[in-house]
C-alpha cells in the first residue's frame, strides 16, 4: 500500500467540512469516511482530526451535540452551520480555481 498523501496546508478542514455537509458525523466516523472515498489514499490520524474539529467549531463552522454512535457508544456528532456551508462553498470553490491552476501549469511546461 502506497503511503498515505500529505494534505495541503486548508485541505483537512475542507475535507470535514464536506464530510459532514449531508448528515451530522462523529469523528472516528469523519476520518473513516475520507479514508474510505479516497481509496485508503488519505489517512488522518486522531493527532490532526480532534484539533481541527476543535478548530472548525471555535470559528463556528461546526456544532457539537452528544449521541450514541452506531456501536451504542456516546460520542460526539458534528454537524455544520450556516456560517460552515458558507465557508465550505468557498472552500471549494477556492479549491477548483488552485487544482485548475495547477492542471494549466502541468499542462503547458
Amino acid at each position: 500500500m502506497p503511503p498515505s498523501a500529505d494534505l495541503l496546508q486548508g485541505t483537512l478542514d475542507m475535507l470535514i467540512l464536506k464530510s459532514i455537509a449531508l448528515k451530522p458525523e462523529h469523528g472516528w466516523a469523519v476520518a473513516q469516511r475520507i479514508q474510505q472515498v479516497s481509496n485508503d489514499v488519505l489517512r488522518i490520524g486522531q493527532g490532526s482530526l480532534y484539533p481541527a474539529l476543535h478548530r472548525l467549531e471555535y470559528k463556528g463552522w461546526i456544532r457539537a451535540q452528544w449521541g450514541a454512535s452506531e456501536n451504542n457508544r456516546r460520542a460526539r456528532f458534528y454537524s455544520l452551520t450556516a456560517a460552515g456551508r458558507k465557508q465550505l462553498d468557498a472552500e471549494l470553490e477556492n479549491w477548483e480555481r488552485l487544482t485548475g491552476a495547477v492542471n494549466l501549469v502541468l499542462e503547458r511546461i
